[in-house]
């Protein structure tokens, strides 16, 4: 099952981080998935968190990873910065 169906009818919780990293990336290439994509960012700098610890450049470098891609999971990782933030501050 594609990650964003997964979403849709078993909810977000039900998705594990590859998931959706891969809805965030939107699609794959020739030979490989988005779920690829995310699966050896994964792989590479290990969690959600460790992706943000490097350069969007850095990123970028994983097959199937343009900058369009990453400036997308830049922006979901500010959102979620800016929640929390807001949460912590707001509580």
């Amino acid at each position: 099952m594609k990650p964003g169906r997964k979403l849709v009818e078993q909810g977000a919780r039900a998705c594990n981080d590859a998931e959706i990293l891969a809805i965030l990336i939107g699609s794959g290439g020739a030979n490989y998935s988005a779920l690829d994509c995310a699966t050896e960012l994964l792989a590479k700098f290990g969690t959600l968190a460790g992706l943000m610890g490097h350069p969007l450049e850095e990123l970028a470098q994983v097959r199937g990873v343009k900058t369009a891609r990453v400036v997308r999971i830049a922006a979901a990782y500010e959102l979620a910065r800016r929640l929390t933030e807001d949460l912590y501050i707001n509580t």
